[in-house]
């Protein structure tokens, strides 16, 4: 295989999970912004604090693991979403040192909103596959997934690359 300028890769399942991602969260962002004053990251980090609502507070280490962004990051992004009145932060009972966070009530209806505005991109973007090539694809992806989360590697064929 030669190659000539750049080796080609975007027929590549690396690339193309990695760029599908990156274009779909993109548009998300855009319309997310304009719609509800939120970026992508910042419903992914309410999404996180709903979904473990009810349960011992999160601390902003454990937010930023789940969001999978950098502590400072998660700092920032609590600030501005605490100062928008999205959440609210405040020093742990048993170790002050720790910010718990919890998720406000109007989170909760911009929530619902950002599920709404992923599902009309998802229709957007899938429109070209049939509906059963819809659903193969979306099993596929959660075989894939279940896959990588298992981390085993021992039935993998050797033959794709990237």
């Amino acid at each position: 295989m030669a190659f000539r300028g750049a080796p080609e890769i975007s027929r590549r399942f690396g690339f193309l999970v990695t760029e599908l991602s990156r274009l779909y969260a993109r548009s998300f962002d855009e319309r997310a912004r304009s719609q509800l004053g939120l970026s992508q990251a910042q419903c992914r980090l309410l999404y996180s604090l709903a979904a473990h609502e009810g349960d011992t507070p999160l601390s902003q280490a454990e937010l930023a693991d789940r969001v999978g962004v950098s502590a400072m990051a998660i700092a920032t992004m609590c600030e501005r979403l605490e100062a928008g009145g999205w959440i609210t932060r405040q020093a742990s009972i048993t170790d002050r040192r720790v910010n718990e966070l919890r998720i406000r009530p109007k989170a909760h209806k911009a929530l619902q909103d950002a599920l709404q505005i992923g599902d009309r991109l998802t229709l957007e973007v899938l429109a070209p596959l049939s509906v059963a090539e819809r659903r193969q694809l979306l099993q596929m992806l959660g075989r894939i997934r279940e896959q990588l989360i298992r981390g085993d590697d021992a039935q993998s064929p050797k033959e794709p690359r990237g």
